[in-house]
């Protein structure tokens, strides 16, 4: 007699459980990093306009009346975005389909510090810094 070669069909079944089971465990773990992905992009977008702040007023408070900083003087894309070099769309950030709208109060001085929040349309919020720029001499 002639012996075959190949698998059974209990081995068949039991390979298709284990991937199947593999499947349930794995898939949720990859759909949660949309959200993980725009709370990073959403503090990389803070921190990138907490570095503009920094500098516009530095440049102001170097330069005096004639450095033309930008005013700053409340948490809000419209003002914020510009000095990070992002585009404000409808009022919000709106970068790779997701919104990232700007929150918070102040700052009213110049060279006062405030908390801005960054929320994504979809992720976490996520706290920045801002110096304030209430003048163009930033002083």
């Amino acid at each position: 007699m002639k012996k075959q070669a190949g698998f059974t069909l209990i081995e068949l079944i039991a390979v298709i459980v284990i991937l199947a089971i593999l499947a349930v465990v794995a898939v949720p773990q990859y759909v949660d990093l949309r959200s993980d992905a725009a709370t990073a992009a959403g503090a990389g977008i803070g921190g990138a306009i907490s570095s503009g702040t920094a500098l516009n007023y530095a440049k102001g408070a170097a330069r005096g009346a004639s450095a033309n900083a930008t005013v700053v003087n409340a948490c809000t894309s419209t003002q914020l975005a510009p000095l990070a070099g992002l585009t404000v769309t409808g009022g919000n950030i709106v970068s790779g389909g997701i919104t990232y709208t700007i929150s918070g109060t102040g700052p009213a001085t110049s060279g006062a510090t405030a908390s801005c929040t960054i929320t994504p349309s979809i992720g976490s919020a996520t706290s920045f810094n801002i110096i304030g720029c209430a003048n163009t001499s930033c002083s």
